[in-house]
C-alpha cells in the first residue's frame, strides 16, 4: 500500500481561504532546498492570489515543486479542477 505524505502548511478551514483576492487552491510536493517555502519531501497545501499562484507556477518551472493539485476558490468554495474527457 502506497502512503501520502502528510499534507502541512494551511488546512482546508484556514482563513486564507475567504481572503477576497484568493483564486487557487495548490497541494505541492517540494523537490528542492530552493523552493520558497518548505523542505525537500514536504507536501504543502496554500490558497493563494493569482499573483502568488503565478509564482508558484514559476516555482515549478524551475523544478523546485510540483503541484499536484490544483482547484480554484470563488468566494471560499473550493472548486476541485476537473480531468478533460478525450473526444473520439
Amino acid at each position: 500500500m502506497k502512503h501520502d505524505p502528510l499534507i502541512t502548511g494551511q488546512d482546508e478551514l484556514a482563513v486564507e481561504r475567504f481572503q477576497d483576492d484568493t483564486r487557487h487552491m495548490i497541494v505541492f510536493d517540494v523537490l528542492d532546498s530552493a523552493a520558497p517555502i518548505g523542505s525537500p519531501g514536504e507536501r504543502i497545501r496554500l490558497f493563494l492570489s493569482d499573483k502568488a499562484y503565478a509564482k508558484a507556477l514559476a516555482a515549478q518551472e524551475r523544478g523546485e515543486i510540483r503541484i499536484k493539485k490544483h482547484a480554484a476558490v470563488i468566494e471560499g468554495h473550493i472548486l476541485p479542477d476537473r480531468k478533460r474527457k478525450r473526444r473520439h
